[in-house]
């Protein structure tokens, strides 16, 4: 009689126990809460306290496993070892390290080059990126001086790939990571300080942060799944209103996103989002999100991009997701180098490489030349006419206006028009 009368309370304990034990680790302020009351779209694709998917092993076949894409990226550059070189910018929580395969026809040297990254499986439930970003890969090893699209961005610019960021998450069937935390609300958040205290910063987001700070790169995208849209700068607002909220930069990031949206399969005749694309914080706000830190801290023009309308779809079904980003990742990757602004920064008497900074007229924002060369590559949207300025006494600039314009300028405090 005792223990019929103990079993109940004895149950109860287990389950609140089991309870606590699944409240995720600092959510409020590490990742699991929008500080804002945005309705239905803060539960979509990127809020921590959502209900865990139901992921079944039926859903999981046919996708790498972490070992499988270990494996899957070393041999890819023993493969293409004449353009690629695969290193690692840190280890998740679980010890699996982060592996990046850059792609370049010159991939052990820098170069005054623009570099693009992409980076994949953010979000642990969200696997479709890590496969399509192997995909992408393997076509460019495939058809470089077979295809002029391969062999422009392979002898134009570094490709930095990180097919995922998450692979504690994958492994645990859930979007955060290790310790639950949503890594796209980890980041400094130039709104909200919750972020900024080291101590707390997972190290998936302190592995990107110092590889941002190592090299410069010019842009970048994340693939995310759960919905099919081009997101773009500002993720947030200073109220946490929901609504149009635009970076300096804003007509270059609606050209970045149209160029994906309008290259994809049929993201652009979305009924959702016009054109395709979207503002984040029209969308729906979030707070210590990577691509704003990526513009503010990093000068790198980030989006976001939702690649499939399911988070996790079967594993059949990747090849034709990848076909239907295919030129969207092409083409956005093509643009660095077909248009915007490119040249060098250096001293007048020594032709010494100045890191310095060039600013467009009108726009709030400044791109800031590498310590390396000098080199700058700065986005912008072709067609318009812009004022440039670079400011460094004692200084010439070295430009190149995409496609074929080149003009080499004296004390460059001066300001010169674009075409």
């Amino acid at each position: 009689m005792a223990i019929s009368r103990i079993h109940p309370l004895f149950l109860l304990l287990l389950l609140l126990l089991r309870a606590f034990a699944l409240l995720p680790t600092q959510a409020a302020a590490r990742g699991g809460h929008d500080l804002s009351d945005d309705g239905d779209h803060g539960s979509v694709s990127r809020n921590l306290l959502q209900d865990k998917p139901h992921i079944t092993e039926e859903m999981t076949r046919g996708y790498m496993s972490n070992a499988e894409l270990e494996t899957a990226v070393h041999a890819f550059g023993s493969r293409c070892s004449n353009i690629s070189r695969v290193y690692s910018i840190g280890k998740s929580v679980n010890d699996f390290p982060l592996l990046v395969i850059e792609i370049s026809d010159k991939p052990r040297q820098r170069e005054a080059e623009p570099a693009f990254k992409f980076i994949g499986n953010v979000h642990g439930d969200e696997p479709v990126g890590r496969e399509v970003l192997m995909h992408l890969a393997n076509w460019l090893c495939d058809n470089y001086l077979k295809d002029p699209l391969a062999t422009l961005i392979v002898e134009n610019m570094h490709l930095h790939i990180l097919p995922t960021m998450n692979p504690d998450g994958f492994a645990l069937r859930w979007r955060g990571n290790a310790n639950n935390i949503d890594l796209n609300r980890d980041f400094p958040d130039q709104f909200f300080s919750v972020n900024n205290d080291i101590n707390y910063r997972q190290p998936e987001t302190r592995a990107i942060m110092n590889w941002v700070k190592q090299e410069h790169f010019t842009a970048s995208a994340s693939l995310h799944g759960g919905a099919l849209v081009a997101n773009y700068p500002w993720d947030g607002t200073k109220d946490t209103g929901k609504r149009y909220y635009g970076c300096p930069d804003d007509k270059t990031f609606r050209h970045m996103a149209s160029v994906y949206s309008q290259s994809h399969y049929n993201m652009s005749l979305s009924k959702e989002f016009e054109g395709g694309i979207t503002n984040g914080a029209l969308w729906y706000p979030i707070y210590g999100g990577m691509q704003d830190w990526n513009y503010i801290h990093g000068g790198c023009f980030e989006l976001t991009l939702e690649i499939s309308d399911t988070k996790w779809p079967k594993a059949a079904e990747l090849s034709v997701i990848w076909e239907h980003n295919r030129m969207s990742m092409l083409n956005l990757l093509a643009s660095l180098i077909k248009s915007g602004v490119h040249g060098r920064i250096f001293a007048a008497d020594t032709g010494r490489p100045i890191p310095g900074s060039v600013t467009i007229k009108g726009i709030d924002s400044k791109v800031r030349a590498s310590r390396t060369f000098g080199d700058y590559h700065r986005i912008i949207v072709p067609g318009e006419k812009y004022e440039g300025t670079s400011l460094f006494p004692s200084a010439f600039m070295h430009m190149v206006i995409s496609p074929a314009v080149t003009k080499e300028i004296g004390n460059p405090q001066t300001s010169i028009s674009l075409p």
